[in-house]
């Protein structure tokens, strides 16, 4: 016998990603009940015509399938497992989706205690940055059941373009730091081209356009080196949440004794963009930390707010 398509999800984080993200299904026809810690931020889905609930539990009772997209490790164990979390208001055979980027490790051990319930987890970090989650266009990496997952499919499917089921429990999570590790690379590549093209005197405008068609070409230069070139720090996704990211990736490189240089500088390139009160900029503010360092400014990058060295 077929199992009953899901149409009932519940939406948990209500960011710069989730609310896009809770927008596309409700925009797919899915029944969606939302929560979010600040409540504010439930208001224009709730105009779409999405549910609120009061808790992550009361989100659980009205849902089949619960999707979380929250900062940390913590805050998916919180929202899960807390005196009011999602697991208590779970009936067997509902699905746990958890979106955020945490630990692979943390993520087999909460699928694991969701098991003892009969409730089924996925691992489905995504990649794509607020305009990806926007236009519905997301990367998206599945770790647990196969089964699961196709049953799971259509949600995705609402939500992003690429979509892989990449193994099992804790898998999503692994391929999404191998994702952050080259991203972050590719920021400091972006950024040195730039810098070196400044301090040379080119133009930078066309140095971008011709080296976006070519071998160089990255997400990076397409999205966020035009931001830089207007002074534009405003995140698709924040410095602070790279730093968790490159945090968890070279936490898990230490329990397999592998050294990642090159994520190792980007990770104090980006604490000196901290120091300087860039914690809530976006990723593209690398560059910042890259004037610093050189004594230079890229011509219409200077960012004049304010600096307080912490």
């Amino acid at each position: 016998m077929t199992e009953q398509a899901i149409r009932k999800v519940g939406f948990i984080g209500l960011g710069i990603m989730g609310r896009s993200m809770a927008a596309n299904l409700v925009k797919a026809g899915f029944d969606v009940t939302v929560w979010n810690r600040t409540a504010a931020r439930m208001q224009p889905l709730l105009e779409m015509g999405a549910r609120g609930a009061s808790s992550p539990r009361a989100v659980a009772e009205a849902s089949e399938a619960v999707i979380t997209i929250v900062t940390d490790s913590d805050d998916v164990e919180q929202v899960l497992f807390g005196p009011e979390g999602a697991a208590h208001g779970a009936r067997p055979g509902t699905v746990v989706i958890d979106m955020s980027t945490i630990s692979p490790e943390r993520t087999r051990r909460m699928a694991a205690r969701l098991a003892e319930k009969d409730v089924h987890m996925l691992d489905a970090p995504v990649t794509g940055g607020d305009v990806g989650a926007r236009d519905g266009t997301l990367s998206i990496m599945v770790g647990g059941d196969e089964g699961v997952f196709r049953r799971c499919l259509p949600i995705f499917e609402a939500m992003g373009r690429h979509i892989v089921h990449v193994g099992p429990s804790g898998a999503g999570q692994t391929v999404k730091l191998c994702n952050q590790v080259i991203v972050a690379l590719n920021l400091l590549a972006m950024g040195e081209g730039l810098a070196f093209a400044a301090k040379a005197g080119v133009d930078l405008e066309k140095m971008l356009s011709v080296v976006q068609k070519g071998a160089a070409g990255s997400w990076a230069l397409d999205n966020l080196a035009p931001r830089v070139l207007r002074g534009d720090y405003a995140p698709g996704f924040m410095v602070k949440l790279q730093q968790k990211d490159l945090r968890l990736a070279l936490e898990a490189a230490a329990g397999m004794n592998l050294p990642l240089l090159g994520t190792s500088l980007v990770q104090q390139l980006l604490r000196s963009v901290q120091a300087y009160g860039g914690d809530d900029d976006g990723t593209q503010a690398i560059v910042t930390a890259l004037e610093r360092v050189g004594n230079f400014r890229l011509r219409g990058s200077a960012d004049e707010r304010p600096r307080e060295n912490k």
